[in-house]
């Protein structure tokens, strides 16, 4: 499973939430995925100021989990419904 943070350099939130981050999808064996919205102008626009934003695969196509502090049900919940989700040539996982 990937994760896709939406992140910008000066967010201390953003710190915040990649940090509580980080030693859960350790153990899950995740990747994360910081993208820093400055450098698109199509996210900046997006979101501005409305950072962190957690994305479970890209922000896209994947579901958001949440925004500005780490839900921490939302995300073992996304773990829960991988795990549980079918393996097949449709899964698509991230």
């Amino acid at each position: 499973m990937t994760f896709t943070l939406l992140s910008r350099a000066y967010c201390h939130l953003c710190d915040e939430m990649l940090a509580k981050l980080r030693p859960i999808a350790d153990a899950y064996g995740a990747q994360i995925r910081v993208v820093d919205v400055d450098a698109d102008p199509a996210l900046e626009e997006a979101y501005g100021n409305d950072v962190p934003v957690l994305f479970r695969g890209d922000p896209e196509g994947g579901a958001e989990l949440c925004r500005h502090r780490l839900d921490a049900a939302r995300v073992a919940a996304a773990f829960a419904a991988s795990a549980a989700a079918p393996a097949g040539p449709g899964r698509v996982d991230g």
